[in-house]
């Protein structure tokens, strides 16, 4: 039974990226560029899952890990005209060295306090970015040069500007975070930090290091959405102060959330439903947000778990 779950958990998986690759070719230009942001948005919602679905720790600071992905990667293009793929590394490198540093320091506390001492660090660094105005611009954000639109890799030309190109990294790097955290998920330390969220005490009284265990899920999710900000650099050619407001921290908790919280997938559907919530509305009125807040709330009311945690609660108990 283990194993044909496991088949059916991983073929799922596999049919979600098919058909995202699939959809490239059929999709209206709009849409194409929605679906590119879309899926380096869900990296980094699934980077945030992995912390707060799998194991519990609910962080009001994961725009600062986006953040740092992001200008590690957009200012060493930009002021010291790193190549392409040296900036995207810069940023990982850049998020690993954030969620290490921050994680030692966080995970001394547990509960709201964690909470709150994650967004303060986060506000420490969105007033960061805004500081340093000569380096930064705040707000007003910097506009990647030509030297960061396009690089050669294994004899091969990419072109940052071209669409295709975009959509196709943005959903090679989305691939690679979903084996990841299924990798990570199916194996003996993806049950401990299962059993770390549901009673934490019981798993240290078992013999597990709970917070060591803790720190690498932090940077593992750390680094992972700063490869989404990196990415956001680098394939939108933009980075500015927004991208590390509590906004975004909030944001990829409510892709979590409405997605489905501890689903492999379930931050994927809660981004594009959020996305296209807003988009549609906006249309139409004004008054999108308070519209897609009537809808959020019948969604918690129908679908208590998020959209795929709910399916998988009542019908498909083997989805991933």
């Amino acid at each position: 039974m283990s194993g044909m779950s496991f088949s059916k958990s991983a073929g799922l998986l596999a049919f979600a990226i098919a058909l995202l690759f699939c959809l490239q070719f059929v999709l209206p230009d709009y849409h194409h560029l929605s679906m590119t942001r879309i899926m380096v948005l869900a990296v980094f919602a699934m980077a945030y899952n992995l912390l707060f679905g799998y194991t519990g720790l609910l962080s009001l600071g994961h725009a600062m890990f986006f953040a740092a992905g992001l200008y590690g990667a957009g200012l060493t293009a930009y002021y010291f005209e790193w190549s392409v793929p040296l900036a995207f590394l810069a940023g990982i490198a850049s998020g690993f060295i954030a969620s290490l540093v921050i994680g030692v320091i966080s995970l001394r506390t547990t509960g709201v306090a964690f909470m709150i001492v994650t967004m303060m660090f986060a506000q420490v660094a969105h007033l960061t970015t805004n500081y340093f105005t000569t380096w930064t611009r705040g707000e007003e954000g910097l506009t990647m040069p030509p030297t960061a639109r396009s690089f050669d890799l294994a004899g091969l030309h990419f072109d940052l500007t071209d669409p295709t190109t975009r959509y196709n990294i943005a959903l090679f790097l989305l691939t690679l975070t979903t084996a990841v955290i299924f990798a990570i998920v199916r194996r003996p330390i993806g049950r401990v930090l299962i059993a770390i969220r549901e009673n934490e005490p019981r798993t240290l009284m078992l013999g597990y290091d709970t917070f060591r265990l803790k720190l690498i899920a932090l940077v593992a999710s750390g680094t992972l959405s700063a490869m989404a900000g990196a990415a956001y650099a680098l394939l939108f050619g933009y980075i500015g102060s927004t991208f590390a407001s509590i906004q975004y921290s909030i944001e990829a908790l409510l892709f979590t959330l409405l997605g489905g919280a501890g689903t492999i997938l379930g931050p994927l559907i809660g981004t594009a439903a959020m996305f296209y919530m807003i988009d549609i509305a906006s249309e139409y009125t004004t008054a999108y947000l308070l519209v897609t807040g009537i809808a959020l709330v019948l969604l918690v009311l129908y679908f208590p778990k998020g959209i795929l945690g709910s399916i998988r609660d009542r019908w498909f108990p083997w989805i991933p």
